[in-house]
């Protein structure tokens, strides 16, 4: 970065806000390019044998190791499967009608004691457990059209702008995001980064009780090595933003499906649908903990291809230029995020938590984050995955359960309760996931 482009990044960010909000609202027409990988609906010849599932299952739809698209929503059949707070009037004689407004909706000082909507670009479905947020057209340098979203932004002036999240760590994340700048009509172009959106996404557990890890796999989307949902846009300041990609090299009329019924061999499998006429799209909610309280969150990318078949998301291989295991140190760009391994399964149980409990039955695996906006000053959409392992003697002693906060995890750890996988040193597992917040639920 040169002399001159310091100095406008250091003078410009604050006031470059509306300008960046005006001009990202804009759009523009291209043409496709050309698929990277082995497309869903057909398949033609093989695919790479590391990312190769045995086709054990056939064709059932009813498959979730098989399905494409976002997988179950947040709202589950029974407590291991939906986090959803019980309404104040629960252990009480008093109707849910009596209970006013959480006070976080009137006095924001008061935001840790009630619900709130922490991406606010459009609205969130809380029947459903979806959101539906602006949808951008841009492309690449080469004319091949980029359909994406906004979510997060390391600039507090231009999240308050455009009511994205705040990540100041983004701020270091400049190694792992692709390069953009904006065009004289206002829309980004991008130099570098590609994703495939045609691959068959498939999975296939291990033995029953033991579904984690997969024998094999194969994620729904692949990004080529220049691809992470990160970006920089040069010429405006030098901001860093989350604009994962939910569609690449189609024309408007090939991804509309403001109804459903996605075509994802064409779209991102975490998006329930898409209007390219009024530039929306509606995109499945993920459950969650964070400092013990339930959150939703979208699960758009991840590092490897493993985590991106099982999270129904995004291989984005430049991600893992990312720098992690140093959570809240200088220069950190991620935060946290915790994974059983070999929690308890069934959904009935509310105990439910883990990536075996994922792959046995479909839904998610009730994953516990750092800080996020309103608990921590310390939230960043990439999140540092360290799985977890509760050892055989903390099962049958009857300590396993649904851990749902950072602090009493690292205490399991501290206690020899919880190890790494295999029993290795608890830590780092390697790989980032980016999972913008979208609300906390209480």
């Amino acid at each position: 970065m040169s002399c001159i482009d310091f100095n406008i990044r250091k003078i410009s960010r604050g006031a470059m806000a509306s300008a960046i909000a005006i001009a990202l609202g804009m759009t523009a027409l291209a043409q496709e390019s050309p698929r990277l990988h082995t497309p869903r609906r057909a398949v033609p010849g093989t695919i790479e044998q590391r990312y190769r599932a045995a086709d054990i299952f056939g064709t059932n739809p009813v498959n979730p190791n098989m399905a494409q698209g976002p997988g179950p929503g947040p709202i589950g059949p029974g407590p291991g499967c939906n986090l959803f707070p019980a309404p104040p009037s629960v252990g009480t004689t008093v109707n849910l009608s009596y209970f006013g407004p959480p006070p976080s909706t009137t006095n924001q000082s008061l935001v840790l004691v009630g619900p709130v909507q922490l991406l606010k670009t459009g609205p969130v479905d809380a029947t459903k457990g979806t959101i539906t947020i602006p949808l951008y057209l841009g492309h690449m340098r080469t004319g091949a059209n980029v359909w994406y979203v906004l979510t997060d932004v390391d600039d507090a002036d231009v999240a308050a702008e455009l009511g994205l999240n705040f990540s100041a760590k983004m701020t270091f994340m400049a190694n792992a995001a692709r390069t953009a700048n904006l065009d004289q009509n206002g829309d980004l172009v991008f130099d570098q980064g590609t994703v495939d959106f045609s691959p068959v996404r498939s999975i296939t557990p291990g033995p029953v009780g033991q579904e984690f890890p997969p024998t094999a796999f194969q994620p729904g989307a692949v990004g080529d090595k220049n691809y992470s949902p990160y970006v920089q846009i040069v010429n405006a300041a030098g901001v860093i933003y989350n604009a994962p990609i939910v569609a690449f090299g189609v024309n408007a009329g090939d991804i509309n499906f403001p109804s459903g019924n996605v075509d994802y061999s064409k779209v991102h499998d975490q998006v329930v649908a898409i209007d390219t006429v009024n530039m929306t799209v509606t995109i499945n909610l993920i459950n969650g903990f964070s400092f013990g309280k339930p959150v939703w969150y979208m699960s758009m990318d991840t590092s490897i291809p493993l985590g991106a078949a099982i999270e129904h998301n995004t291989f984005a291989p430049l991600m893992a230029a990312l720098h992690l295991g140093g959570d809240d140190t200088f220069s950190s760009p991620i935060e946290r995020i915790f994974i059983s391994t070999n929690g308890a399964h069934d959904c009935a149980n509310p105990q439910r938590q883990g990536l075996s409990a994922d792959l046995a039955d479909g839904f998610r695996p009730n994953n516990v984050v750092g800080g996020i906006p309103t608990n921590a000053l310390d939230y960043s959409p990439a999140w540092d995955a360290q799985l977890f392992e509760w050892t055989q003697d903390a099962i049958n002693k009857g300590f396993r359960g649904q851990v749902r906060e950072e602090f009493q995890i690292l205490t399991f750890v501290q206690d020899g309760l919880i190890t790494a996988p295999g029993g290795g040193a608890f830590g780092t597992s390697g790989f980032s996931i980016n999972c913008p917040i979208v609300q906390r639920l209480n």
